[in-house]
Parts: C-alpha cells; sequence; structure tokens
C-alpha cells in the first residue's frame, strides 16, 4: 500500500477542528426518562460549554418513550442551540445509536446513558485520541487500572463474568464492554456500523469486537463511575439477549459472513515494520500456530494410518490417511495461521493445498518404497521413517502455504476482484 493510501485510511486523519460541522455529536439514548432527561442535558450542556472549545452538539436519541420524554427532549432543543432531538417509533439502544450516528455530520461520535453515571471529567480523554487521529474508538472502562467504582457485588460480578465471558468466547482484549461511556470516529464508524446487527444492549459488545477483528485501536480511559440504584435495565433479560448475541457474532466471523478479512484492509492499522531483512512481520505467530495444527494433524494421520493399514495395506492407508488430514490441515492453516476467513478463494486454496499434500504424498510414499525395498522393517521402523518424512513434509508444506497458497499479495489481489 503506497503511503498516500494509508495517509487516507479512515481513523488515521487529525480532525478539523475549525470547520463549520460539529466536530463532536454526543447521543443521549433514552425511553421513558422524563425525570432524569432535563438535569442530564443540562449539566452535560454546562460542562461542554465549558470545557470544549469546538463545534458540539447533544442529540437526545427518544426510544419510542410512552411517557412525556419526547416533549421534555422538545423544550430542551429550543432552548439550546446545540442540542438536537431525534425520534425513533421502536426501543432499542443499539437501534439509536445505529440510526443517529449514521445520520451525523460531526467528526466524532459518543454516547452515554442518561444516569450520567460516569464522571464527566473523563470525556475530554475520551475524545482527545480519536481528535489527534491516534485512536479509532474509545471507551471508558470500570475495570481498567486506575477506575474508581461505586456498586453493589452483584452488578460487579455480573459485570466481571460477562468480560471474562467475552475472553474466553471472543477473544475480546478490552477490559469493559457494557460501560455507557464510549466514542467512535465518525469514518470508522460508516465502514463498521453497517455489520452491526444487534439493536440493544450487546450493541456495544458487537461494535468493538467487530473493530478489534478488523485491527482497529481501541483506546481505554479509567473511570470514575457511580452505580444508579434506580436503573431500569432488566439484568437478567439483558445477559440472554448478550450470551444470543455472542453466539451469533461468533457463527457469523467463522462462516465469513462478516467480512472480516475486508473491513481489516479497509480499517486495519498496518503492523509495526520489520527491520530485519527477509523476515515477514508475523512469522513466529505464524510457525507457532502452524506447528500446533502440523502436530495435530500428524497425530490424526497416525491414528487413521495405523486403523487403515491392516485393511487396505501400507501405502493405501497411507494415501488416505494424508489425504483427509491434508484437507483438515490447509482448512485449519487457512483460518488460524494466515489469518483468511469466508468462502472467497476457498476452493483455489484446498487445489492448491491438494498439490502441496501431493509433494507430501510423493515424500512419504518415496520413503515407504525405499525402505521397503531395502528391507523387510517392522512397524516401528516403518513408522518412524514415516514420522520424520511428514516433518520433511511439513518443512515444504509451511514455506508454499505461506509463499504460494496463501501469500498476502495473493490475498489482496483476489479481495480486489470480488
Amino acid at each position: 500500500m503506497t503511503a498516500t493510501a494509508s495517509a487516507a485510511r479512515p481513523g488515521t486523519v487529525p480532525v478539523d477542528l475549525a470547520g463549520p460541522q460539529p466536530v463532536l455529536d454526543v447521543v443521549i439514548p433514552v425511553y421513558n426518562e422524563e425525570t432524569d432527561l432535563e438535569p442530564c442535558i443540562r449539566r452535560l450542556h454546562a460542562h461542554l460549554a465549558d470545557h470544549v472549545s469546538y463545534r458540539y452538539r447533544i442529540t437526545i436519541a427518544d426510544n419510542a418513550s410512552t411517557d412525556s420524554t419526547l416533549r421534555v427532549a422538545e423544550r430542551l432543543a429550543r432552548e439550546f442551540p446545540e442540542v438536537a432531538v431525534h425520534h425513533l417509533d421502536e426501543k432499542g439502544r443499539g437501534r439509536a445509536l445505529n440510526a443517529v450516528w449514521r445520520a451525523s455530520d460531526a467528526a466524532v461520535l459518543a454516547y452515554m446513558d442518561v444516569d450520567l453515571s460516569t464522571d464527566l471529567a473523563a470525556l475530554g480523554p475520551l475524545v482527545a485520541p480519536l481528535l489527534s487521529g491516534h485512536s479509532d474508538l474509545a471507551i471508558g472502562s470500570r475495570l481498567a487500572r486506575g477506575a474508581r467504582v461505586v456498586r453493589g457485588p452483584k452488578r460487579e460480578f455480573i459485570s466481571r463474568a460477562y468480560n471474562l465471558i467475552l475472553k474466553s468466547t471472543l477473544a475480546a482484549k478490552f477490559s469493559d464492554a457494557q460501560c455507557g461511556f464510549k466514542a467512535i470516529r465518525a469514518d470508522v464508524a460508516r465502514e463498521l456500523l453497517p455489520h452491526v446487527e444487534d439493536t440493544g444492549w450487546f450493541f456495544d459488545t458487537e461494535l468493538l469486537v467487530l473493530a478489534q477483528r478488523a485491527g482497529l485501536r481501541i483506546h481505554e480511559v479509567p473511570v470514575d463511575w457511580v452505580d444508579d440504584p434506580d436503573s431500569s435495565v432488566n439484568i437478567v433479560k439483558t445477559a440472554t439477549a448478550d450470551l444470543k448475541g455472542i453466539a451469533r457474532v461468533t457463527k457469523a466471523t467463522f462462516t465469513g459472513e462478516i467480512p472480516i478479512s475486508r473491513l481489516r484492509e479497509q480499517l486495519g492499522r498496518r503492523p509495526i515494520g520489520v527491520e530485519a531483512p527477509g523476515v515477514p512481520p508475523r512469522l513466529v505467530t505464524q510457525l507457532v500456530r502452524f506447528a500446533a495444527i502440523g502436530v495435530s494433524s500428524t497425530l490424526a494421520y497416525l491414528v487413521l494410518f495405523l486403523l487403515l493399514r491392516t485393511v487396505v495395506g501400507a501405502q493405501a492407508a497411507n494415501f488416505t490417511a494424508l489425504l483427509v488430514t491434508a484437507i483438515g490441515n490447509t482448512a485449519l492453516n487457512r483460518r488460524l495461521t494466515f489469518g483468511i476467513r469466508g468462502r472467497t478463494g476457498a476452493g483455489r486454496h484446498q487445489f492448491e493445498g491438494l498439490i502441496v499434500f501431493g509433494l507430501g504424498l510423493a515424500l512419504t510414499s518415496g520413503s515407504l518404497a525405499l525402505l521397503n525395498g531395502s528391507t523387510t522393517p517392522g512397524l516401528v521402523l516403518e513408522i518412524t521413517v514415516l514420522v520424520l518424512a511428514n516433518l520433511a513434509a511439513t518443512v515444504l508444506r509451511f514455506l508454499l502455504l505461506r509463499g504460494w497458497v496463501f501469500n498476502p499479495r495473493r490475498q489482496a489481489a483476489t479481495q480486489e476482484e470480488h
């Protein structure tokens, strides 16, 4: 990628603070909050007026409230020029954020809960790395080092358990998915939001997981946070929806329904360049994963070979066991070692993987033929020779998969064609 193309990548250019459009749009999603809405907006507006030197907007996103919330919001919008109202006919915090963020003309998009549980002093540190182009998203974290939190043991346990589930199932690297205090670059949001399906509380998690897998930089701000004892959130219902969301996102990323490779190409920050000549980035990681898959494949191969050898003979058993494990080996390396997801190019990859398999077959079969032609080996010697031949075939397979089948330049060309 050229330097010019890299500079144009969404999220990397500093925001123009002197432009005619709002720099920051803070969204307050509300449902039946006629009591808390006005104190929230007045406090937030006063804070922004005192601490922000650029243009800003506060957008009240009314999620089909059935009380007087909408009337309160419209009255506040008439009083403050910086306050706007966006009404939705359906409930859902995720639906409201998705709709308002996609319609906004601001450069940085944020949201916070109407109870303002998070100290507003964290808003500046939250937004600053997005304005500079250093980071793509920013989240307030109640679990990061330096955070100060006041809440009961039940909510503390639920929060930590949920984030532990995210780390174990979705390999999440961020510390707090559900704190209602987040911001995102608008140019990045335009690429991510069309792929976020959740309309409720899981919206935050889904957005963060997509951002992480697309290679974006997520900045975390330790916050001071005081629990709202009057919160209307149904914990059991929300937890159930979150677990369903985790299962859906896991399936979608595994099957390629979410185009992670394309998003990474469009949005992902390039890895730090490696200075050593001839040493490509991520080589060590690829070697470790390839080795782990190789060990599993070899064990599976040996089991199949031993099961088939007494039935069809050594050569036929070797061919069948190697073919079955080669197909699985190519599929696993495609996804785990070289990070390629989705169906694009999968057929070609398996075909070329079979060519690599043919070379491995030639090595192992040739070793067997040479061994049996020179002596009458026992089972132990036969297996030893096959293991050594497989090790040689493994080295050859890695070199061919990395330099030919899954070569990054070929993958980029394939993505452009599609």
